[in-house]
């Protein structure tokens, strides 16, 4: 009887390609770009979770590509070069696009070029990883005291300990089984020292994770350096080279209103939405930057706020105008920003232009976006040195006004969203926080000197509030008192 349930299978495949073929033939580019989105997803999604964070293949696959939402993704199929480090996927060989992974950089989608001839043309600029600190405390290295972590914490002199500990437990609870709260990290920073941390299984303390929009904060950084450095200000119009000679007031946008989600760009911000200019953005079209920066101008610069992944990627392109030579723009992020950081986990991809990911694509340990949240609690400081330019994380922090209630400062939001038959919840006035999709938050809390990172996979319809699940952990912790100044701040 296997016999013609074989052939009875390879029937229906055979009739299910030449569907597809025929709809999309007759739909025309829609369709076909939602299959390259569908395959661009894949491709780069499971090439980070084997090559960046380590993880299996069946993990990344029940974990990351299956669920509410990726119901289409059954019709498509990856193929994993472990050797060449390369995932392609496509729908019955219809619209494939493969990744790359390449040190230190992350995955690439090359949907038109091969791995070798990429490589070629796009050569590593790492030599060695950054050094190790095995034996120093962190921040400075990975030694953490012992009672930090599992479930049994020593938590400080003057936390709420059992109110604390019961909050931890709730961040990783799933009460409700049809709603996966799915948490798969939570780290906790007060006065400088990590007092807690907790992990799913199947992650631990130094395996990178996607941090979404959360890695907007990033490219805040790295244009807040390259501020310091000289090569841009806050006021620098005339930004990108196909914006010269335009009859719109385009060449009016600035490095600020571009920070400030203010340009003016019409940008279709939806994820759920497959044609939508980030979804399309991110996994199909070949160069980030160009693709958000052509997009209409829908109001003046500057008076307008409109959330806007397309604004950090031209902000990723900006940063590229500002270097010569490609290795010194792709090797910036590491020299300038992770390596005196010690966030030795911490990699962003090039998109197959080669312009920096920086609206979405930063992994990292929990651990070290935990370091990326000290270093704006801190003010920009870190280890006696002003690394960020003095004043950075006060403009950072400065509400847009466009935005509504004063929510966004500068690629960092400064108020959570209400949670629902709850009210605003209580947090400090004075939080900020890196927010990303599917649940990632690192939440910044001078009044408490406190920095908690929670990452996870919360998708559509998940229970996760990051107001009403974070809010009772944050305050279990005392108000901030005088210390003894830090890392020689």
């Amino acid at each position: 009887m296997s016999k013609p349930v074989m052939r009875s299978g390879r029937i229906w495949l055979a009739a299910l390609v030449l569907v597809i073929s025929a709809v999309a033939f007759f739909a025309g580019p829609p369709l076909y770009r939602i299959a390259l989105l569908g395959s661009g997803y894949m491709a780069q999604q499971l090439c980070a979770g084997l090559f960046v964070s380590g993880r299996s293949f069946d993990h990344v696959m029940a974990e990351d590509l299956s669920g509410p939402g990726f119901g289409p993704l059954a019709l498509f199929t990856p193929h994993v070069d472990e050797t060449a480090k390369t995932v392609r996927a496509s729908a019955f060989g219809i619209a494939g696009q493969t990744a790359v992974y390449r040190h230190g950089l992350g995955c690439t989608l090359i949907r038109h070029r091969s791995a070798a001839a990429y490589g070629a043309e796009n050569p590593d600029p790492f030599t060695a990883d950054l050094p190790a600190a095995p034996d120093a405390e962190w921040p400075q290295g990975s030694r953490v005291a012992a009672g930090a972590w599992g479930r049994d914490f020593e938590w400080p002199d003057g936390v709420d300990g059992q109110a604390a500990s019961q909050a931890v437990d709730a961040v990783f609870a799933d009460p409700d089984p049809e709603r996966p709260r799915a948490t798969r990290a939570l780290v906790v920073v007060h006065k400088g020292r990590i007092v807690a941390e907790r992990y799913a299984p199947g992650f631990d303390a130094h395996m990178p994770l996607v941090g979404w929009s959360m890695s907007k904060t990033g490219t805040n950084a790295l244009i807040g350096l390259r501020v310091k450095d000289g090569a841009l200000a806050l006021d620098d119009t005339r930004l990108m080279p196909e914006w010269l000679g335009r009859d719109d007031m385009r060449s009016e946008i600035t490095v600020n209103t571009l920070l400030r989600m203010t340009s003016g760009l019409a940008f279709h911000e939806d994820p759920d939405d497959k044609l939508s200019d980030v979804s399309q953005m991110m996994f199909v079209q070949g160069n980030t930057a160009a693709f958000a920066a052509s997009k209409p101008l829908a109001y003046a610069p500057g008076t307008h706020w409109s959330y806007s992944t397309g604004a950090a990627a031209i902000l990723s392109g900006v940063l590229r105008e500002t270097f010569d030579d490609e290795r010194d723009y792709l090797s910036y992020p590491r020299e300038r920003l992770f390596g005196p950081l010690g966030m030795r986990t911490a990699q962003l991809p090039p998109d197959p232009s080669g312009t920096l990911m920086g609206g979405a694509f930063l992994y990292a340990s929990a651990r070290d976006w935990a370091r990326l949240g000290l270093l704006y609690l801190q003010d920009g400081k870190w280890g006696g040195e002003q690394i960020l330019p003095k004043g950075w994380v006060a403009y950072t922090t400065r509400p847009t006004a466009q935005s509504p209630e004063d929510e966004y400062g500068a690629q960092v939001w400064l108020k959570l969203e209400k949670s629902e038959n709850l009210g605003e919840p209580p947090m400090p006035a004075d939080s900020f926080y890196m927010l990303g999709h599917n649940g990632q938050a690192v939440a910044m809390i001078p009044s408490k000197d406190l920095v908690v990172v929670r990452l996870g996979q919360t998708l559509n319809g998940g229970d996760w509030d990051t107001a009403r699940d974070l809010g009772p952990l944050v305050n279990a912790f005392p108000d901030k008192t005088p210390r003894a100044r830090f890392l020689g701040e």
